[in-house]
């Protein structure tokens, strides 16, 4: 009954200090209850969450900003209207994430030429890389201009007119370009250019040659236009000369050239003015009288 068993301790252990694998229970600290998210999550980074040299309003601004959908507005107006913190306090925060790497602001210009600031929010500082690997999108390059700007049309030509003879283009061609620069008073469409106004002259000079009044040539210029729209007036007009041209007038025998009329000069005898030839010095009735002097002698 004596004997001891050597296997038990000889005395009571203490478990605080000399066991160290043992778990100690904390009084104190934060205790997460988490749920598993299946929809309405941002991933977001610890090096953001626990950074220690933001402060806690830029912390929050950063977590904020990168939980919106792209094409947010994240100005200053905007995120005061969001906030209770005033302007100075979120232009304070967001140059700190801005000095920090975790924003950028860029200026560009629209295709209608306005300057806008773009917001890029970054959630991992440092690294750059193309817009489907990360939701920090890099600037696009410019591309050259010639790559992007549309390149003008060629512009088709306008229809041939009518050609007139070269003495009526030289004696009517005033007159048919006064006809033509006043059409846009008969219908503003009809304002046409210097180049146009050029083209289309000779066809209204033949017009002129064909005895065609102007009035009756403005009148079927400007007659029964459309209602729509006229993208070339020019060539409008250039297809009316042709296919409204009239025929040549009736062919008239050339009358009797009138009798030519002698200059007026001085009888050297009596000084009356009478006509005749250069050869003659003396009037009708004086040559007569010399006549008449020189039988009788």
């Amino acid at each position: 009954m004596d004997t001891q068993n050597t296997s038990a301790p000889s005395r009571a252990q203490s478990a605080a200090g000399g066991n160290p694998t043992r778990p100690r229970h904390h009084t104190a600290g934060v205790i997460h209850e988490n749920t598993h998210h299946t929809a309405r999550f941002t991933v977001i980074g610890n090096h953001l969450t626990q950074h220690k040299e933001l402060s806690l309003l830029a912390i929050g601004l950063g977590c904020h900003i990168q939980s919106l959908p792209t094409g947010t507005p994240t100005d200053i107006k905007s995120l005061t209207a969001r906030f209770k913190e005033g302007a100075t306090r979120i232009a304070a925060a967001l140059r700190e994430l801005e000095a920090h790497g975790y924003l950028r602001r860029e200026r560009i210009r629209t295709a209608t030429g306005r300057i806008i600031t773009r917001t890029i929010s970054c959630n991992q500082p440092g690294h750059r890389r193309q817009p489907a690997d990360t939701d920090c999108p890099a600037p696009p390059q410019p591309r050259p201009a010639s790559a992007h700007r549309p390149q003008p049309r060629p512009r088709k030509a306008l229809p041939a007119v009518p050609q007139p003879t070269q003495a009526a283009a030289t004696a009517l061609h005033q007159q048919a370009t006064d006809l033509l620069s006043t059409l846009r008073r008969h219908d503003p469409r009809l304002l046409l250019s210097a180049t146009d106004t050029a083209h289309l002259a000779p066809g209204v000079i033949a017009w002129l040659e064909r005895e065609v009044a102007p009035t009756a040539v403005r009148h079927a210029l400007t007659s029964d236009l459309p209602a729509d729209a006229l993208r070339r007036p020019a060539a409008l007009l250039a297809h009316r000369l042709v296919t409204q041209l009239p025929p040549p007038p009736p062919y008239r025998t050339r009358s009797t050239p009138p009798p030519v009329r002698d200059k007026l000069r001085t009888c050297e005898s009596c000084d009356r003015a009478f006509r005749a030839p250069e050869t003659e010095t003396h009037c009708r009735d004086c040559r007569t009288q010399v006549c008449t002097e020189s039988s009788g002698a």
